[in-house]
């Protein structure tokens, strides 16, 4: 019987023959195929827990691991699986230390194993644009001035926001998901672009009012609510958004304590996943995760911004 809380999950996944009949399962339903060449023609080698390809290509064998975010990770199916569970359903997330010193594995290995899970959670948004009623609203995400080096905090910028802050948007579909995106300012261009790529022409759209979303009543049902007087006017408010904008904030500030504005859209899109499937069970949401493990993958030199020995890091 499939493990429906952490405790079970841990004896569950104690056993290989379950990690790798669990998995099968959500890769491989109508059946094991070549992540090579897509060929059935495979013969199952349980003395090594692989498969072998009976095509002709150069790399015949391969695991449960190949062409997955786990490709090549020395991490065994029962750490990677027990890490996985605890990311998708701890509400304020998990940090590597506790992962290091639950999985008795380092503390850089538990870092490079959580952001791999957070690259299995990014949705492609694949399912097509928000509908009916939409709030957009933006955030800024970074260290408290109270928390900071005298020399740091002189640096800062008083007031909303400021230059050593990342700015963040998000779009809500009210009793649906929600979208974030780490974008470069809240200039008009960039939330209008946003806004449209990802709302239904059309919809209801609900904002505060900042003077980036004026001309969007163009294309939208645009309607403002002014913070400066009051924060709900009917159906008219950000406060779905504003809730998410806290509950990240408090997984930030409270588990991670610190991260970088580079790796910031990682902790975007684990926190919409959690937020997205808030009404499942931590079954169902792991169930999920386990399928988003395909055809992704994150090597050590890209997620540090070293590539070719060179430091490349995104914004």
């Amino acid at each position: 019987m499939e493990p429906t809380t952490l405790q079970e999950a841990i004896l569950y996944f104690a056993n290989p023959v379950n990690c790798r009949e669990y998995l099968v399962a959500r890769r491989w339903p109508k059946g094991v195929t070549c992540p090579r060449c897509g060929s059935q023609n495979v013969l199952f080698l349980e003395k090594y827990n692989r498969w072998h390809c009976r095509e002709k290509h150069q790399s015949p064998q391969f695991t449960l691991k190949t062409g997955t975010v786990m490709e090549d990770s020395p991490i065994g199916l029962d750490k990677w699986l027990a890490a996985m569970w605890m990311v998708v359903n701890c509400k304020n997330g998990v940090s590597s230390h506790e992962i290091h010193r639950s999985l008795g594995v380092t503390q850089k290995t538990a870092w490079f194993l959580d952001h791999r899970i957070r690259l299995m959670l990014g949705d492609d948004y694949a399912s097509g644009k928000l509908s009916g009623e939409v709030e957009a609203d933006e955030s800024f995400i970074g260290g408290k001035s109270r928390n900071m080096h005298v020399s740091k905090r002189q640096r800062r910028i008083t007031g909303t926001g400021g230059k050593d802050k990342t700015a963040v948007m998000g779009l809500l579909e009210r009793g649906g998901k929600v979208r974030t995106k780490v974008i470069g300012s809240r200039k008009r261009k960039e939330l209008h672009a946003e806004v449209k790529k990802h709302v239904e022409a059309g919809a209801a759209l609900y904002t505060d009012a900042l003077m980036s979303y004026r001309g969007l009543e163009m294309d939208f049902v645009h309607q403002v609510v002014d913070h400066a007087v009051e924060y709900v006017n009917g159906r008219v408010h950000t406060n779905g958004l504003e809730n998410f904008w806290s509950l990240l904030k408090r997984g930030i500030n409270g588990t991670y304590v610190s991260i970088e504005p580079f790796h910031l859209f990682r902790y975007l899109d684990e926190q919409s996943f959690r937020f997205n499937n808030r009404k499942l069970t931590d079954a169902q949401r792991f169930d999920i995760a386990a399928r988003g493990m395909v055809g992704k993958r994150l090597t050590f030199a890209e997620l540090t911004g070293k590539v070719n020995g060179i430091q490349e890091r995104p914004v």
